[in-house]
């Protein structure tokens, strides 16, 4: 009988904690979703004009057109897209019309078009701000000699590239490459899978109590 009690306990504990789990991962998409809803709302939206002191925490994602000119220099991005295959992502400085030297993202180029040369000049250009959050400790650091990086690093760019540490990724207008503009498909959205896992710990939890709480009272 005590054996029994003692398996409830443990087993209404453990219970609780799974469910509990469950439904944090429940609460924890609802904000998710939110958080994707407002990052796309941002990214569509009409274009505005460049911030004068653009902010990484306000400013992420806001849609804005710029008018300038390109630059000629050029910094290639190890990327690989889906059904293409690895190429780069070109970053360039962009000079606006009142002066201000910031950077552009381009877009993608196959591996072979790495050499070839790209229009520069005037251009006017709408895209979204996006301060990049790419790479870690296992990220190769940047190949100078063959002017290849392996993440946009803002920092690095803006260095070498006398800019503003500002990124702003085109998604209209003409670059001499194919745009890739800023979406919500790289950020991480797993919290249902993470619910129906807990859930499913639950269910499996809450059979193994029941079990072993009926073999305990069949013992003589």
């Amino acid at each position: 009988m005590r054996g029994g009690i003692f398996l409830g306990l443990v087993g209404g504990l453990g219970l609780v904690v799974l469910l509990s789990l469950g439904g944090w991962q429940l609460q924890r998409l609802a904000w998710k979703q939110g958080v994707l809803a407002t990052i796309e709302t941002r990214i569509a939206a009409a274009p505005v004009a460049l911030p004068d002191q653009p902010d990484e925490d306000r400013d992420r994602y806001l849609a804005v057109e710029v008018s300038g000119e390109i630059a000629p220099d050029e910094l290639h991005v190890f990327w690989v897209v889906p059904g293409q295959g690895a190429g780069y992502r070109v970053i360039s400085p962009f000079v606006t019309d009142a002066g201000r030297r910031i950077l552009i993202d381009r877009g993608y180029i196959a591996a072979a078009d790495k050499g070839a040369a790209r229009a520069s000049g005037p251009a006017t250009l709408a895209g979204n701000l996006l301060w990049p959050d790419e790479g870690d400790f296992t990220t190769p650091p940047p190949d100078e000699v063959s002017n290849i990086l392996y993440a946009r690093d803002l920092a690095y760019m803006a260095t070498r590239l006398g800019t503003e540490p500002l990124l702003l990724v085109v998604r209209a207008g003409e670059t001499g490459a194919t745009p890739l503009p800023v979406s919500t498909e790289g950020i991480p959205n797993n919290h249902l899978q993470y619910a129906i896992t807990w859930f499913s710990l639950a269910l499996i939890w809450a059979a193994m109590t029941l079990a072993f709480i009926l073999r305990t009272r069949s013992k003589p």
